[in-house]
This record gives structure tokens, sequence and C-alpha cells, in this order.
């Protein structure tokens, strides 16, 4: 017998609301179900396999939560699993719809959102598109090392800036140098500051500075920033070996007609690996024909194409309201909107930094014409970017749909 499992996740607790049928009346069972809950111990997850029951029932339920990152569902979600129970994931944005308009529970609490999650999952069961998408067990580890190089990145920023701000004063030759990791070796600045690498050229700029002198609170931000820059090139060695597996060559095939970097590639494919998920049953692209509202001619969907540009942060949403009518970007993935939007900024807007193919001009000629219209630059970006990515959609579709689809000839001398 099936039974579903929603589980709202807290810091070091989980709620708990375990059904076997169909809830007719969600707001009366909330009031008389009692609810459980247990802390993030083993005891705590001990007692919530015993509350799914034996092994053979473990295999027969569905987990249902919401995805709250690394941090939190991780621990759970991967107990479950690890138990034979099945776990699947529900948008946060998805959920708070359902629980307000369609269950009409009372006000937000964690037993509220457990109830919501269950009867979701009951309702949805046979509609996987209703899920967040599950990921393979490299994809993850990909996703959490672009999460982890995401936050070094933004660690080091306001400590880079303190130290630029105290070398303005100290040592002001040297307050806005560039400097870069080469191979790996830390940057020879910051290296060169906390007394991990030597420099001649430094030396003598210290020598006939007209700065105050080099205090040890900024040798210590130096320090700082070596250590953090130690850890990013140890987690991007370890992405290069994971984005580097024979299943991701194709894509990355056409990643490098974009000329996207190292991590921008790992970035996209932890959001759109597989592919597939934006296909069709057919493992085509989704395309209905259905009447336009406006026109009551038969239009095309692109359903799968709008998927993707949802996934990646570039769907817009329509909003109209009497006469007025606008529309706005929302859900999708943040850091993919950021790192295409300074791909877009370092690639493309820089004509002498263009891709030499069709791509690069292409997108280089949409982005000529739209700054020419005097548009304003910000706009013009965000409008190639979003170009960009249904372009991204036509060539990964060229390349693992289209390819897959041409006939294999055994004997080159039948078309002789």
């Amino acid at each position: 017998m099936t039974q579903i499992i929603g589980l709202d996740i807290s810091k070091a607790s989980v709620s708990c609301c375990l059904i076997s049928e169909k809830i007719d009346e969600p707001r009366e069972f909330y009031y008389r179900y009692n609810f459980h809950k247990f802390a993030a111990t083993a005891h705590g997850i001990n007692e919530l396999l015993v509350l799914i029951g034996s092994e053979s029932d473990r295999q027969n339920t569905i987990a249902v939560m919401e995805p709250t990152g690394v941090n939190y569902s991780q621990l759970w979600g991967t107990q479950l699993a690890r138990a034979g129970v099945e776990v699947r994931l529900v948008g946060h944005k998805e959920l708070r719809s359902f629980r307000e308009h369609h269950l009409g529970l009372p006000d937000k609490d964690d037993d509220a959102d457990a109830l919501a999650l269950a009867i979701y999952g009951w309702d949805y069961i046979d509609t996987p598109r209703r899920f967040v998408q599950s990921r393979d067990r490299t994809i993850v580890q990909i996703r959490r090392l672009v999460l982890r190089l995401a936050h070094l990145n933004r660690v080091q920023s306001p400590i880079i800036n303190r130290a630029r701000q105290d070398l303005a004063w100290q040592f002001p030759e040297a307050a806005f140098i560039k400097s870069l990791r080469f191979g790996e070796k830390v940057p020879l600045l910051w290296g060169w500051l906390c007394g991990e690498r030597q420099s001649v050229k430094y030396d003598l700029l210290l020598e006939r500075s007209i700065g105050l002198g080099i205090t040890d609170d900024l040798r210590k931000h130096a320090a700082r920033i070596c250590d953090l820059q130690r850890e990013e090139m140890f987690l991007e060695f370890e992405l290069s070996k994971l984005v580097g597996e024979p299943q991701f060559l194709p894509y990355r095939k056409v990643f490098a007609r974009f000329g996207f970097g190292r991590r921008v590639e790992a970035l996209l494919l932890s959001q759109i690996y597989p592919f597939e998920n934006y296909l069709a049953a057919d493992g085509k692209p989704d395309i209905k024909i259905r009447k336009g509202r406006r026109s009551g001619k038969p239009t095309k969907r692109h359903l799968s194409l709008r998927r993707f540009c949802k996934a990646l942060g570039y769907a817009p949403s329509q909003e109209s309201s009497g006469d007025l009518q606008k529309s706005k970007v929302v859900g999708g993935s943040d850091l993919c909107r950021k790192a295409l939007w300074q791909w877009i900024f370092t690639r493309v807007e820089v004509k002498r930094a263009r891709m030499v193919n069709d791509i690069g001009d292409r997108l280089g000629k949409i982005m000529d014409e739209e700054k020419l219209s005097g548009r304003p630059v910000r706009l013009v970006r965000s409008r190639v970017a979003a170009k960009a990515v249904k372009l991204l959609f036509k060539e990964l579709v060229n390349e693992l749909v289209h390819c897959n689809l041409k006939p294999q000839i055994q004997n080159p001398k039948l078309l002789e």
C-alpha cells in the first residue's frame, strides 16, 4: 500500500505527516491529526523510520519535502534514500500556492506545511513534472562545488576591498594592481604581503613608496585571501574532474561554441542536466498547437523551450490588469542568471573577446544594434542574455536530439 509522508524541515528538527489515502477535508484533518516532530539526531532518524514502518513499507513510501538547500534537507533526504524511501522535492512557490489557494489551511506553521506536502505528493503522485527534477550523484556533487565556490567568492570580496583600502595609505603604488592566480600559486601580491612568495618588483616598489608602511592587519588580510584562494584551487580541481566525465561531453561541445568558462559550464550543467527533463515523452521538444488568445488562430507553444528558459532564470511572466500590461522575470536560478549576465558583459559586449563563430556573430550583432538604438545598456544585456539562452536550447537540441535521430550507416558503400 502506497503512503506519503510530508516533511517540513527546520534547522534541527523535522515535522511529519504520514497519509495513506486521499484527504478530502484538509482543515478538519489538520486539527485532529497527531503530527510528529523528530530531532536531527540518530534517535530522531530512527523514530522517523519506525513511523514509516517495515522495510516493505519503506519501499512503498514517498517522502515529499522542500529543497531547503544543502544544509538541512540533504541530511533527511539522504538518510531516507538509504533506507529505501523515494524522495521527491516540491518548489517553494508551488507549495505556498497549493497550501493557500487549493487547501485553504490555517496560517503557515510547520504542521500545516507538512500536511500540505503530504497532500501535494498524493494528488500529484503520477505527475513527475509537478516536482523538482531529481539529480544524479555526480550532478549533486557538481552543484555542491559550484555553490561552495560562489560562497568563497562572496567571502573574499569584502576582505579584498578592505585590503585595498588599507593599501591606499600604506602602499598606494600597489593598491590597484590586479594580481591573479597562476597555476597552483597564490596571487603574487597577496602572497608577497603575507610572506608566502618573494618578489623583487614589490620589494623595490615598497622602498620608493610614499605610503606609511605595511601593518600586521594588512598582512593578516593577505594571508586570509591566500587561504581562500588555495581552497578555490582545490575545489576547481575537483570540479574539473567531475565536469570532464564522458556523459557531459556533448553538453561541453555546445558550451565551447558559446565560450563559457569552466565555472559557467559547471553551473549550467548543475541546472539543466539531464536535458531530457525538458523534452516530451518521445524525446523531442514539447510543442503544442493551441488557439491564440488574441488572434484566435492556431499558435505554436514551445513548452520545452519555456521550461528551459525558466530554469536558467530567463522566462518572463506576464502581469496584466486592465490597460496595464507588463512582464517580469520570476523563478529560475539566480546564480545562472548572474553568470550569464557576466558572460554577456565579458564575451559578447566586448568586440575583441567575441567567439569567432556564427554564435558570436549573431549575438554580437544583436548587442550592437540594441545599443545603437539607444536602449539602456542593462536592458540590452538582459535581452541579449535571453536570446543566448534560446540559442543555447536550440544548439543542445541539435547536439543531443537531432544527432541521435540520424540513421547509423553501417556500410558507407551503400550510399554509392
